[in-house]
């Protein structure tokens, strides 16, 4: 017994380890650096046409559909807002806008997995560019590594424009051996494009957490992430088309032909170890078994909430460490902060890697001062997917208490309320780890976006948030987070001798724990350990 309950607790250490690679690609060896620097480089001379978006989104069904459920009495510079609070209406809504797109489609993610769900919507892409929509998929290229690289045989699709952004050179089979290669490049691959976008015909867009895969749309077997969209229409979708374009057109948007060909992708699709129960990776475009996924969002009879609404998106400068543009540094973050500091009554955080620097733990002290509440829904250790953000959260964790913010942590093994109360799926997985990002300020002002609130979305990675006030959306919004932390989240308090101490949701049978719970005394070892090596600024 006590055997086998270590191997589970190493196995368990070795999950949280590999994940937290993928997401911090600067933590790395000096020695590898130095053996493996000039291995490989990224392709001179590379031809990008340029291209935009639609200039005209009023001309087409989608565009006019804008229109139709615009009420005479609203005027036009507002736009319509749905938001998408379950995995289902994520993927409904995506498909819809794919199905219903008659000019253009526009996708930007920082990841995307080839695996049922995501072959299922990109074949409604692909069925769209035959039908002569153009369509534009710009992926930053950490992830596109082994099975994943298969995405990018959409670019060999008629009608479908493929670019990769921040590319790493180097063998495609291996992300480690891929990231540690190209170490000698290190300030520029340590930053990633974050932007999460899904635009149609410049008329319909979605903005949210999620990336492409299916733990991010509840059809997974092992762990799903909780999330949240908002669906735009309207002329804040121009402002989403822009920023597209602009990441489109940078020099660091490789496209597909020039990183890798046809052939060397068709050889990643053999198993290097072939084994009994290993089969072939199925081509995204390609007929695959899938869950049963739900049908497109009926567009038309969707109601929409008309508001005001602005964007925040950073510069692509910002992945360029040497540029001096005044503009390339995270506006998101200081558009965020600067939203933060109007609040009058109440703030609700919402941030799967919650990491605060100097300046916001200034901002909660004012907040404190003024009477704000201030709610902070983030990870536990058991439920995170990222280990080193986790360290540098906790690092905060008492000071943020004694500046009487409030902090949730989310439950990780409660799956029974929460698919109910968020998933929205039947096919659920045993763990829930949170991916949503959303502040919420005075129940009027929402802003929702790929940004975590820490110091990698801050100074490393570029990110994009919508800002909406809208009375009905941020309370939706914010009633829909309080569900979570009833269902699903640890309470943290500071006993009267300054300890950490964590309370189960009132109505299940209250548990209290005095450390992480749900965690192995290998795994808070490891956070301790890890803790003198993990500055914030790289989390």
């Amino acid at each position: 017994m006590c055997t086998k309950t270590m191997q589970l607790s190493h196995h368990s250490v070795r999950n949280h380890i590999a994940r937290s690679m993928t997401r911090f690609a600067s933590i790395g060896s000096a020695a590898v650096v130095l053996l493996l620097a000039g291995c490989a480089g990224l392709p001179k001379n590379v031809q990008r046409p340029v291209s935009h978006a639609l200039a005209q989104p009023e001309s087409t069904p989608l565009g006019q559909l804008v229109e139709h459920k615009r009420p005479d009495t609203v005027p036009h510079d507002l736009s319509g807002f749905t938001l998408l609070l379950s995995p289902n209406k994520a993927y409904a809504g995506r498909l819809a806008i794919t199905e219903q797109a008659s000019k253009t489609l526009d996708i930007q993610y920082y990841s995307v997995h080839v695996d049922p769900t995501v072959s299922s919507l990109l074949r409604a892409v692909r069925a769209a560019a035959q039908r002569g929509v153009r369509v534009r998929i710009l992926l930053d290229d950490f992830n596109s590594v082994g099975h994943d690289a298969q995405v990018m045989r959409m670019a060999n699709v008629h009608g479908v424009e493929m670019r990769m952004f921040n590319p790493l050179p180097g063998n495609r089979r291996s992300g480690t051996l891929r990231a540690l290669g190209s170490l000698d490049d290190f300030r520029r691959i340590q930053h990633r494009m974050h932007n999460k976008l899904y635009i149609a015909d410049n008329a319909w867009g979605i903005v949210g957490g999620r990336n492409l895969g299916d733990a991010y749309f509840g059809t997974a077997d092992g762990r799903d992430f909780v999330d949240m969209d908002v669906l735009a229409a309207g002329p804040v979708v121009r402002s989403l088309s822009t920023s597209f374009d602009r990441y489109w057109n940078n020099p660091l948007a490789y496209p597909v032909a020039s990183l890798i060909t046809p052939a060397e992708l068709a050889r990643l699709r053999e198993p290097t170890k072939p084994a009994p129960e290993e089969t072939q990776t199925a081509s995204p475009t390609a007929p695959t078994p899938t869950p049963a996924l739900p049908s497109a969002l009926d567009l038309g009879s969707l109601p929409l909430v008309w508001a005001p609404a602005g964007l925040l998106v950073d510069s692509p400068l910002k992945l360029v460490p040497e540029s001096d543009d005044p503009h390339a540094n995270g506006a998101v973050i200081e558009g965020l902060l600067s939203l933060l500091h109007t609040a009058q009554r109440d703030v609700i955080i919402v941030s799967p890697y919650f990491v605060p620097g100097p300046q916001m733990m200034a901002l909660f002290a004012d907040l404190k001062k003024r009477g704000v509440r201030v709610q902070v829904l983030t990870n536990s250790l058991s439920s995170t997917d990222a280990l080193l953000a986790q360290v540098g959260y906790a690092r905060h964790r008492k000071q943020l208490l004694k500046l009487n913010v409030g902090l949730f942590e989310m439950r990780s093994r409660q799956r029974t309320r929460l698919r109910d109360t968020v998933l929205g799926s039947e096919n659920v997985g045993s763990r829930a780890s949170l991916h949503a990002k959303l502040v919420i300020v005075d129940g009027h002002t929402i802003a929702i976006g790929s940004m975590n609130l820490d110091q990698r979305s801050k100074l490393q990675n570029t990110e994009i948030a919508l800002v909406i006030r809208n009375t009905a959306l941020a309370q939706q919004a914010a009633a829909q987070v309080q569900a979570v932390i009833s269902a699903g989240a640890w309470k943290v308090e500071l006993t009267p001798d300054g300890a950490l101490r964590w309370y189960e949701p009132p109505a299940d049978h209250p548990r209290v724990a005095d450390h992480d719970p749900d965690t192995s005394a290998w795994l808070r070892l490891l956070e301790k350990v890890l803790t003198p090596f993990t500055p914030d600024e790289m989390l």
